[in-house]
């Protein structure tokens, strides 16, 4: 069955709300779209369309090779669309969160985090390497089942579009029942925030409950508010080091690296990691601010020295 690619479709629609959004922040909270960045969004979304129409092909004939040799014959009713869509957005939640403990899949990933603002255009802001990210492979048992490749083709744009909302600031929270189930731009703050307290946080694509279940939920926080970015910044504007940064960092890593197994895990350990200790991991900055932490409560929790006491009747004595 040919059916159509909803994230086209919904493309002048994109382009809409970012305008009207650049309108109605830009008396109140300018701050939040900086032209450049904006630009640099709106090019990387460009060239990650460019890049589907490349390598699009090519993944789409993998996808129906293996979904030849399917357990189950699935039929289109409308029914198996809901079905695919709920299945699709649970692998999508194991697939975000491999992209982030994965460097070589990080390295794909990590253009979409690496805007210090966070507005609708930052939803735009995609990958041009996506397919060499290999991200399909986690997603094989849905082909295996009999999932056809074009309904999960389409079902994972809906999710794509569902996404794009959550990616602002002037809306604040959700209603609590929709908060608890649905993923909303409070929760897609703390995943695109760089506090400690947020990093490896909310994957959900659609529903939250897959962190709640899996244990990778965090709550937003009024006294802790979302710094966005990445741990290092790229520190500049230019398109091609936004896309590519990170690639690059790798094959300078590996090529240093003194031994085979060391050049693997560098490109397969989490982000952050070194063979020498020399950099730090998001488990080693969270464990330091987690540290941190417990030595304030610590402090405040410690009573006070007799010697430092005041004697009560000394304090009630005249002065000399």
């Amino acid at each position: 069955m040919a059916l159509p690619n909803p994230t086209d479709l919904a493309v002048p629609g994109f382009v809409a709300l970012v305008l009207m959004e650049m309108v109605a922040v830009r008396l109140t909270h300018p701050e939040r779209y900086e032209a450049r960045d904006t630009l640099t969004s709106l090019a990387l979304g460009l060239g990650n369309v460019v890049s589907g129409l490349i390598f699009g092909g090519v993944l789409g004939a993998f996808a129906l090779w293996v979904w030849q040799y399917r357990l189950f014959e699935i039929g289109w009713a409308w029914y198996w669309f809901v079905v695919a869509f709920v299945a699709d957005d649970f692998f999508y939640y194991l697939v975000h969160r491999a992209g982030h403990r994965i460097r070589w899949m990080w390295a794909s990933h990590v253009i979409h985090h690496s805007s210090q603002h966070y507005n609708l255009s930052t939803a735009l802001r995609q990958t041009w390497t996506g397919p060499i990210s290999l991200g399909i492979l986690i997603k094989l048992p849905l082909f295996l089942i009999g999932f056809p490749p074009a309904m999960l083709a389409f079902v994972g744009g809906l999710n794509l579009i569902y996404q794009f909302w959550i990616h602002t600031e002037v809306i604040g929270r959700m209603p609590r029942w929709f908060e608890a189930v649905m993923n909303t731009p409070s929760h897609h703050r703390v995943h695109h925030a760089t506090n400690p307290r947020y990093l490896d946080k909310n994957y959900a694509g659609v529903f939250i409950i897959w962190d709640k279940w899996l244990g990778t939920f965090e709550a937003e926080r009024a006294d802790d508010p979302p710094r966005y970015g990445i741990v290092k910044n790229l520190g500049s504007f230019n398109l091609f080091w936004a896309a590519f940064h990170e690639w690059i960092g790798i094959a300078r890593d590996v090529w240093a690296a003194p031994g085979l197994r060391a050049k693997i895990s560098y490109a397969v350990m989490p982000p952050g990691w070194s063979h020498d200790g020399s950099r730090d991991t998001s488990e080693i900055i969270k464990t330091r601010w987690l540290q941190r932490q417990q030595m304030e409560s610590d402090a405040w929790k410690k009573p006070i020295s007799s010697s430092s006491a005041v004697d009560p009747a000394a304090a009630q004595s005249p002065a000399a």
